[in-house]
């Protein structure tokens, strides 16, 4: 098997390419350069997606049996049509990483892999879409929408999409994991919302690139929703993570309404914290009957901390510094309960 990984440095795209190389694929990546390092056996051929001349000498290294997209998440629908239109002629098959929040419906509504869609063109630049008056829609969504409809058009129904949630685990850059954790280690008594037994359905990034690859190796289209089936209550998984880090807090579960008197930002300020009906109302079915199999949270966490104790150091981005509520907040809050 030959597969083409764009991306393929960190997080998910690593996790990508040492499982495929275990399994004794060829691998080759396309990325800048920037970010993380290359996996050895993996061929890595440096270039800008975005640059049309790279990514037509990228196609000069084909074919490939199937080309897996970790990339796209800061691109233009056009941009991503651009790789499409350049490498379509160059693979069998595409599996491309999308996300929930290309639902209409989403965070507020059930999804299933049939709810409707954002309306986005495939050729739209980083301007279209806009964000609701309460987070949603968003940009973000109206721009992933788009690149699916590039997706679309290009490879019909050899494209595969994959649609998930929230991803965790070893490696995670976006930092919503590593702060409860360094929060439960912390000690103390902290802020934790309200109702404690909401479940979330966090998916863990090992299980995201078993499942991709799996969908890599298959045939026909079609698209998933790649979320937990089960989850983990919120009061669960903060013990957890006071459990595995060993730490002394104490939750203090707080209203939402508290929470939101005090401006608390949901979704970054208490990572995973959204007050929304359908946030971790997504039906995950159609992907495990597809082959997706999801371990507990609980070793997802326990997994983290480790690979944080062990001087695990994420890639930097910008992501990081928005999550985590700051402590002259969070003392704030719990001197007015």
């Amino acid at each position: 098997m030959r597969l083409l990984i764009l991306g393929g440095t960190w997080f998910l795209g690593r996790h990508l390419v040492d499982r495929a190389l275990a399994r004794g694929w060829e691998v080759t990546t396309f990325n800048r350069g920037r970010s993380g390092s290359d996996a050895p056996g993996a061929v890595a051929v440096r270039g800008d997606r975005t640059a049309v001349g790279d990514v037509r000498r990228l196609a000069g290294h084909g074919p490939w049996d199937v080309v897996i997209d970790t990339s796209s998440t800061d691109l233009a629908p056009r941009e991503v049509l651009l790789a499409t239109s350049a490498l379509r002629d160059q693979t069998a098959r595409w599996v491309h990483i999308s996300t929930v929040s290309v639902y209409a419906g989403w965070p507020h509504e059930r999804l299933t892999e049939d709810s409707a869609l954002l309306e986005c063109p495939a050729d739209a630049d980083g301007t279209y879409g806009y964000t609701g008056e309460d987070g949603s829609p968003t940009v973000y969504g109206f721009q992933k929408a788009g690149g699916e409809r590039a997706v679309s058009e290009a490879l019909g129904a050899r494209a595969v999409f994959l649609r998930p949630g929230v991803i965790l685990g070893p490696g995670e850059y976006v930092g919503r994991l590593p702060w409860w954790l360094r929060r439960a280690a912390r000690g103390g008594r902290f802020v934790a919302p309200r109702p404690a037994g909401r479940r979330i359905q966090p998916v863990d990034v090992r299980d995201v690139a078993e499942f991709a690859l799996q969908q890599a190796a298959g045939d026909g289209g079609g698209s998933y929703n790649v979320a937990h089936p089960e989850g983990i209550t919120f009061e669960d998984f903060v013990a957890v993570c006071l459990d595995t880090t060993g730490g002394a807090g104490k939750p203090v579960w707080v209203e939402p309404g508290v929470l939101a008197e005090q401006a608390v930002e949901q979704w970054t300020e208490l990572p995973l914290w959204r007050t929304h009906a359908g946030v971790w109302s997504v039906d995950s079915r159609r992907a495990v009957s597809a082959g997706l199999r999801c371990r507990p949270v609980a070793d997802t966490i326990r997994d983290t901390w480790a690979w944080l104790a062990a001087d695990g150091r994420p890639v930097d981005h910008p992501r990081w510094a928005e999550h985590g509520i700051a402590p002259e907040k969070e003392a704030k809050i719990l001197a007015s309960l």
